[in-house]
């Protein structure tokens, strides 16, 4: 690594399976200068807390007492020295000390084409049912950055699919999870370098 160059430390939010988080995970591994430093769950049940350990990933879980009202969090990523945070699945809107102590430094993954689709109770299934229902020929994912309020930071990225008139909302999803693996590690990774 080229002298003065500083790690960029990475915290991964998510509360649920973590198959994006462990994209995340294996694309920065080895990288020289993004690392994975934390991933931080609202569920204690989350299989993303297992795939961090099995990455050497240290992990934190909290209630939304110590999220919403206090300082908790924030303090322990400064300890941990994170300088960016990625939603991957995390389903909790992000309190405002976060985003002030994180301003522009986080991002977020929406598995649909925003501004359709998205908003509270939007997520993982029920929106490729509602994608499915509404009879679209496309969807696709968005990767934005987060503020107060529910997907309606600034759009960094889209990448779209097809949907067939066959498609069921699962075929939806599967579409959706391969664009989100292919491209949310190299859209954080663009956003970090460039961020600085």
């Amino acid at each position: 690594m080229a002298q003065g160059t500083s790690i960029n430390r990475l915290a991964i939010f998510a509360s649920g399976s973590g198959t994006n988080a462990e994209e995340i995970f294996k694309h920065f591994q080895h990288h020289s200068a993004i690392k994975v430093s934390a991933l931080l769950s609202n569920n204690p049940e989350a299989y993303a807390l297992q795939r961090a350990a099995n990455y050497g990933v240290p992990t934190k879980i909290f209630n939304r007492q110590q999220f919403r009202e206090t300082d908790e969090v924030v303090h322990w990523l400064k300890e941990k020295e994170v300088t960016h945070i990625v939603l991957a699945g995390f389903l909790w809107l992000i309190p405002e000390n976060l985003i002030r102590t994180f301003p522009g430094k986080i991002i977020n993954i929406h598995p649909a084409l925003l501004p359709k689709f998205g908003g509270k109770g939007m997520y993982g299934m029920k929106v490729h049912e509602a994608v499915k229902a509404a009879g679209e020929t496309e969807t696709g994912i968005t990767i934005h950055e987060v503020n107060e309020r529910y997907d309606e930071g600034r759009i960094l990225f889209k990448a779209i699919c097809p949907v067939m008139p066959e498609d069921t909302p699962e075929a939806i999803a599967d579409k959706v999870h391969q664009l989100e693996y292919f491209w949310y590690p190299k859209v954080i990774e663009d956003w970090i370098i460039n961020s600085r």
